[in-house]
């Protein structure tokens, strides 16, 4: 496997497909971990909260890769960490998709937003396994272990509330209804990702799109969930314009190394 010619063009690419990746699962897991002792039963209280974990993990995986890359061009003389990166950097730095900054809701809403997004990461990481870039290959091959869990255990979920009650039925169309116009971000190629799927580093969005919505539609078939036709999506959160919310978990995410900044636990 021959990896890329670095130039600095392709670095901050780099830097910036690492950061994308590392903001959404580390605030999808702060959003997720919030069920942490209110799940509806205790097993599912501890799965969700170990998802949340798996997904801190991830974080801080691409997080420790970035700064690596940072360290690496200079940064101006500041040395960067996984730490500084996700404690000490403004809302508009953020690149996370706007949809992990969406408050929970119910149930329904947090785990149909949880099955989006772990079909979206299943066909990323599944394609990022065979990438030039064998960091970014070994980070893939670890997450996707424990990334098909999170789409098995989320699927699941969606089929028993679609498939279930009148009540749980109306909460998860009630949820689809609100979270389905933020899946397109998905899909929406920035520059910097296509030069990843360009140097087969990254992925082509395109492609994992496809397989996005036929597994959304395999699951929605046995759930008895209609797929929306709605063709308009939000977008702006890989570019740093993020919802009211993502704020408000930075003030709670951020705290205690703003206040005592330097301080290790």
């Amino acid at each position: 496997m021959t990896p890329p010619i670095p130039n600095s063009q392709f670095l901050l690419s780099l830097r910036d497909f690492c950061l994308q990746n590392a903001d959404s699962t580390l605030i999808l897991s702060q959003r997720s971990s919030s069920w942490c002792g209110h799940g509806p039963v205790l097993e599912q209280d501890i799965a969700i909260t170990n998802i949340s974990l798996d997904l801190i993990g991830q974080s801080r995986n691409f997080y420790q890769y970035a700064a690596e890359l940072m360290n690496k061009e200079g940064n101006g003389g500041n040395v960067v960490s996984e730490d500084s990166l996700a404690y000490l950097r403004d809302v508009r730095d953020f690149k996370n998709h706007l949809i992990t900054e969406l408050p929970n809701g119910d149930w329904a809403q947090t785990i149909l937003r949880l099955f989006f997004f772990s079909v979206y990461q299943f066909h990323l990481y599944n394609e990022m396994q065979k990438s030039n870039d064998m960091q970014l290959a070994s980070i893939a091959i670890k997450s996707l272990k424990e990334v098909t869990y999170h789409r098995r255990w989320s699927s699941e979920w969606v089929i028993r509330l679609g498939d279930g009650t009148e009540e749980s039925k109306n909460r998860i169309e009630n949820a689809l209804n609100e979270l389905w116009p933020y899946t397109g971000e998905f899909f929406i190629e920035l520059n910097f990702e296509r030069e990843m799927a360009k140097e087969k580093v990254g992925a082509d969005l395109q492609k994992i799109k496809g397989l996005w919505e036929e597994n959304v539609r395999e699951v929605f078939s046995e759930a008895r969930l209609n797929v929306p036709s709605q063709t308009w999506f939000q977008q702006g959160g890989k570019e740093g314009k993020h919802t009211e919310h993502l704020g408000f978990i930075l003030t709670e995410l951020q705290f205690l190394q703003r206040a005592y900044p330097g301080n290790e636990w």
